[in-house]
């Protein structure tokens, strides 16, 4: 569906009126909800519970972003892969599913491998790109493109009944290789229980929301931890580091 205008249409009104009704939302943040455009890096457990809550609050242009096709261990936490997607791609079927959850916007799959070859081109169109990945390279790779085109990213990282979240705005914030200037080691395979990456995901679509719309404090400049198990979270502050290869240029 190509979107011409940022005006609301009575479909519109009736589908998103209950977040319209919020005093710092109104018809004002559902068109810039409209006008947005988010990338998802990553239909797996994050990227399927985020990109879901995305097209449902209407995002008017979201791409997904996956080259792996499901599995039957996947499907304990992606949630949009279900038994049938087996063997199917999966940015293929969330793209799929979420039109039929929402066709007022308009959905993208890329079935691709994002690489420091075509960064640069995937994000030439965006506003937001989430971080729901499971690999660091990537994930730097992402960083430092962002990071160049002044792209904010919301990242979130799960493993077991842990994870961590935080919102980065380049030239306002650090990156993520102030964050973490050596490379963590990969690991391929890891335990994790569904409901963690889903209740990371739905704290990127908040913050990915309070960006697009402009209300209420993000988590830029700090970390969110929280430990599951124990059922307690810590925030921590996060500084930007002055020889960051990657953002130190950048002014505030």
């Amino acid at each position: 569906m190509k979107r011409t205008h940022n005006l609301l249409s009575k479909n519109e009104l009736d589908r998103y009126n209950r977040q319209i009704m919020l005093p710092d939302f109104g018809k004002d943040g559902q068109k810039r909800l409209k006008s947005a455009k988010v990338i998802v890096a990553g239909a797996g457990g994050l990227g399927c519970p985020a990109s879901l809550y995305l097209a449902a609050a209407g995002v008017g242009k979201l791409t997904i972003i996956d080259k792996d096709k499901f599995e039957l261990s996947n499907l304990n936490r992606q949630v949009l892969g279900w038994q049938r997607d087996i063997g199917c791609s999966k940015a293929e079927v969330v793209a799929e599913k979420l039109r039929a959850l929402n066709p007022e916007i308009e959905v993208h799959s890329l079935v691709i491998e994002i690489t420091e070859e075509n960064i640069g081109e995937l994000l030439q169109d965006t506003d937001i790109i989430v971080d729901a990945l499971d690999n660091w390279k990537t994930r730097f790779i992402i960083n430092a493109e962002c990071v160049k085109r002044e792209i904010p990213i919301i990242h979130a990282g799960v493993s077991g009944l842990y994870g961590q979240i935080m919102t980065i705005i380049p030239g306002k914030t650090p990156c993520l290789l102030c964050l973490l200037p050596e490379t963590p080691k990969e690991v391929s395979n890891f335990p994790v229980l569904g409901v963690t990456p889903a209740i990371f995901a739905l704290l990127q679509v908040m913050e990915t929301i309070k960006l697009i719309v402009g209300f209420g404090e993000t988590l830029t400049k700090k970390m969110l931890l929280f430990d599951l198990e124990s059922m307690s979270f810590t925030i921590i502050p996060v500084e930007k580091n002055p020889e960051c290869p990657i953002c130190s240029h950048l002014k505030k």
